[in-house]
């Protein structure tokens, strides 16, 4: 087997563009989940948003990239309050089962035929929205040694979508350990005793689903840059699970385990689907066991066994702590 080339290909993973878009999806979910207990099974609406809100400005109306950014934001923030205004008092089940319906109704809107000639329906929005970004690119040939390989395109986004990463994980450290932060853990160990307090328990969800949903629409700007499409059946039900998967390998309620899950994920992923592909391809495992097009469903199986592992273990995650995982499903 190619060590080399599984080495390469794995370690570009760990710190390439599909991380730092989990990473961004997952500590928008710390803030909603680990931070506030908001069980919040929608996150994959809000990256749709930020992606579609990056590319229709962009391509539709030929605003500038900055201001579909700003709309991005804004429309995340327009999101979180029609999603929050009626959902927030219901109990946490309740919630999960509302924001997974509130991110399929996004979902099948950007599918739907009559928004066909701005939202690009099924088919997505394809263009290069991205220009103003990728113009300011200093890295014209990429990078390509024996264990980091990007594009030059690629490479830019991974740079300044790390340096995103950093700034959100600055400012949620700052956030969660204020008087603010803390008021949101006593929210989620037990919202009537903060209540009891004089506290307004819903304004500060309001406020952690707000942060949190647009923390994720930051994710699906790198989404749609990195990509230069935006296709509605990549922000289907798999994208949240996948990024509560992250967040739970990392640890809930910790600002730097969202990251390390993302990176650990991708490195799983990757290093599994390599090792399988190059197994089989030098006829070191059977055909009869596990075929080429075999291989990207057994990295999931065998990934969701280590999960399980996990779970069984190490239920609060790497660098969690087991409390900060019980859900209070109260009223």
């Amino acid at each position: 087997m190619d060590f080399l080339f599984i080495t390469q290909q794995t370690l570009s993973a760990t710190i390439g563009v599909n991380t730092i878009i989990f990473a961004l999806a997952a500590i928008g979910l710390n803030m909603h989940f680990g931070y506030t207990g908001l069980l919040n099974f929608g996150q994959a609406g809000f990256l749709a948003i930020g992606a579609y809100s990056v590319a229709v400005p962009v391509i539709s109306f030929g605003l500038p990239l900055w201001v579909a950014f700003l709309i991005g934001i804004v429309n995340s923030v327009i999101f979180a309050l029609i999603l929050g205004i009626p959902t927030l008092r219901l109990r946490a089940d309740y919630l999960a089962i509302v924001t997974i319906a509130a991110a399929e109704i996004v979902r099948q809107i950007a599918r739907s035929a009559t928004f066909n000639s701005t939202l690009g329906g099924s088919d997505g929005i394809t263009g290069k929205f991205g220009e103003e970004f990728f113009a300011l690119n200093p890295f014209k040939s990429g990078l390509n040694t024996p264990i980091l390989r990007f594009n030059a395109n690629d490479l830019w986004v991974v740079i300044t979508g790390w340096l995103l990463v950093a700034v959100i994980v600055f400012f949620m450290w700052i956030m969660v350990n204020s008087p603010w932060g803390r008021l949101m853990r006593a929210i989620r160990e037990d919202e009537d005793a903060v209540r009891s307090l004089g506290k307004n328990v819903y304004l500060y969800k309001m406020q952690s689903l707000i942060i949190g949903g647009v923390i994720g629409a930051c994710g699906g700007f790198v989404y749609a840059l990195s990509r230069q499409s935006v296709q509605p059946d990549n922000y289907g039900t798999a994208l949240t699970f996948f990024a509560y998967t992250v967040l739970i390998l990392g640890g809930a309620a910790r600002v730097f385990s969202p990251v390390v899950g993302a990176m650990i994920f991708w490195f799983l992923i990757v290093f599994i689907e390599q090792v399988l592909r190059q197994g089989v391809t030098n006829d070191l495992i059977p055909d009869w066991l596990i075929g080429v097009n075999q291989v990207s469903q057994i990295r999931f199986m065998l990934m969701g066994i280590g999960l399980m592992l996990l779970m069984i273990f190490r239920p609060q995650g790497i660098f969690g702590d087991k409390k900060e995982l019980a859900l209070d499903a109260k009223a």
